[in-house]
């Protein structure tokens, strides 16, 4: 199974376009939970309403070794109880051809991640060791969710943005291999309209910025989801693990998880 052909089954199979991002922020776990128990739980509370995990590495990066470890052992942990559910590693990630070989090792190979976030910049050359692993996805930076994004990626060059080349390229030479997506934010809708427009129905994004950032999940799904009611894996992080800040942490979670799949699908086509 190719890495689309496994977030497409698990979307399905789920009925869900839901992406949770495991961004455990060591100063906002509940007292005396730490790390690796707070991920078990939230992932043991919402693993069969999901459709990908998306644990960004900075938040466990900060800690060293053991926040390293921690990474891995969350990794390892969905492989145990969810392994249909896709690992999106958000490390966003761009080098020079032989240093991305690392990052490849690190990812696919040792944590056992299914795709990983990826800086375009450097052209296809640079990047062509993520994106030569059919078996594995390559998520491109397009039009990200942060305010400031358009300070680059809104700049014209030859008649058209720089976000629409991004998504043109990847969508017509890079992604030869099956295996590429975009990271489309969701706090700018017309943007994300215009990139369904030049990639067409097959390119899947992962759209950040729903929930702390502000996104419109309506407005999101009408600009962005393909002919057949999906190709978006919508990730909130904040607002879904942090519900809670008590001991029902997990179960906070697990209810806000729930309402925002169902949210998303009531605008869903078909």
């Amino acid at each position: 199974m190719t890495f689309t052909e496994k977030v497409a089954a698990i979307v399905e199979a789920h009925h869900s376009l839901l992406c949770i991002g495991l961004d455990s922020d060591v100063d906002k776990l509940p007292v005396g939970v730490n790390q690796l128990t707070f991920n078990k739980a939230i992932i043991d509370a919402t693993h069969d309403i999901v459709a990908a995990y998306k644990p960004n590495t900075a938040f466990y990066e900060a800690l060293g070794a053991e926040g390293i470890e921690t990474l891995k052992a969350i990794c390892e942990y969905i492989g145990q109880v969810c392994p249909e559910v896709p690992i999106l590693l958000d490390a966003k990630r761009a080098d020079i051809g032989n240093t991305n070989l690392g990052y490849v090792q690190f990812a696919y190979d040792y944590l056992g991640a299914d795709a990983i976030t990826l800086h375009p910049y450097l052209g296809r050359e640079a990047l062509e060791p993520f994106l030569e692993r059919a078996d594995k996805g390559a998520i491109v930076l397009c039009r990200t969710s942060n305010p400031g994004a358009g300070e680059f990626q809104d700049r014209y060059i030859d008649g058209h943005k720089l976000y629409e080349h991004v998504a043109k390229m990847v969508a017509t030479d890079w992604n030869g291999n099956g295996n590429c997506m975009l990271v489309v934010g969701a706090t700018y809708p017309d943007e994300a309209a215009a990139i369904r427009q030049i990639v067409g129905d097959d390119m899947w994004f992962l759209v950040p910025g729903v929930g702390a950032q502000g996104g419109d999940v309506e407005q999101l799904m009408k600009a962005a989801q393909n002919s057949r009611g999906d190709g978006l894996l919508i990730s909130s992080s904040r607002d879904i693990i942090f519900a809670s800040s008590g001991t029902d942490f997990a179960e906070a979670a697990r209810k806000r998880a729930e309402s925002l799949r169902d949210e998303i699908n009531t605008y869903r086509k078909g």
